[in-house]
């Protein structure tokens, strides 16, 4: 079965269209047929200049594309950086950054943010980083309600100093959240990073499937195309869509090749622009 039979499925354009500059991505993702798109942070700093923000905010409009899901600020990423939530001497970045991050959300229609927990560090103890992440992602979902957005919590692979590497710990940070905040803070459920973690999928799925506000995938190993690896991803694409997920599917696999190349070998070629 192709993505494209998957339900709602969307386009990264911090993965996929790479070969292009940001902007030009939208454009190619709807070029493509995507309807949607999400995307990392875009910009180089937590807070960008307004001809930033409008220049991308005008991008994804003139592209005609819907932008589902956003990542805030996560710090220094080619450095190895994974969020700053959870970052002591960071908090008033982190909150000035959801400053526009909702406000970007509001004006584009998008609904789903994915704030990155943040690494740990020496020079703070685990409990500190933990106490400071859970009021950061408070005043974020105080943040979100009103616009009847969500914020995502996901888990990472790869990243050794990152806390967050199973469904459960990420589960374990949103119990800790107020009462009146948990409905607007879900898991994002990065099928890639949970099965490379090493997660049993289908007792994930069944276990967590209420929680989950988004989903994302690539195959293992290697995190390209689906159908290049192992995994199952179409059963498990199936499955959530039987528990009851509505949401989308995010493509967030690096291409083997082309981005246009790869969306013809998932049976996307009728999509994919010449």
């Amino acid at each position: 079965m192709p993505p494209a039979s998957w339900g709602s499925v969307d386009a990264n354009i911090s993965m996929l269209f790479t070969e292009l500059p940001l902007a030009a991505r939208l454009a190619a993702a709807r070029a493509a047929g995507f309807a949607a798109v999400e995307a990392w942070w875009p910009f180089g700093s937590a807070v960008p200049g307004d001809t930033e923000v409008d220049g991308f905010e005008r991008a994804v409009r003139d592209a005609g594309v819907q932008l589902v899901a956003l990542n805030g600020f996560a710090g220094n990423m080619r450095a190895g950086d994974r969020g700053i939530a959870s970052w002591p001497g960071r908090q008033q970045e982190f909150l000035d950054n959801l400053d526009i991050v909702a406000g970007l959300g509001a004006r584009l229609g998008c609904r789903r943010f994915n704030l990155l927990y943040g690494n740990r560090f020496e020079g703070a103890t685990s409990a500190a980083q933990d106490e400071l992440a859970v009021e950061n992602l408070a005043a974020a979902t105080r943040a979100a309600r009103p616009a009847g957005a969500v914020v995502l919590l996901e888990p990472l692979s790869g990243i050794p100093q990152y806390p967050l590497r199973t469904a459960a710990d990420v589960i374990g940070v949103l119990d800790r959240l107020p009462a009146e905040g948990t409905d607007a803070a879900l898991l994002l459920a990065d099928l890639y990073h949970l099965r490379v973690n090493g997660e049993d999928i289908p007792a994930v799925l069944d276990r967590v499937h209420s929680r989950i506000g988004h989903v994302q995938v690539a195959d293992v190993p290697g995190r390209h195309e689906p159908g290049t690896g192992t995994a199952d991803l179409d059963g498990w694409v199936t499955q959530l869509r039987r528990l009851g997920y509505q949401g989308w599917v995010g493509l967030e696999y690096a291409p083997l090749g082309t981005t246009v190349a790869g969306l013809r070998r998932l049976g996307l070629g009728g999509m994919a622009a010449s």
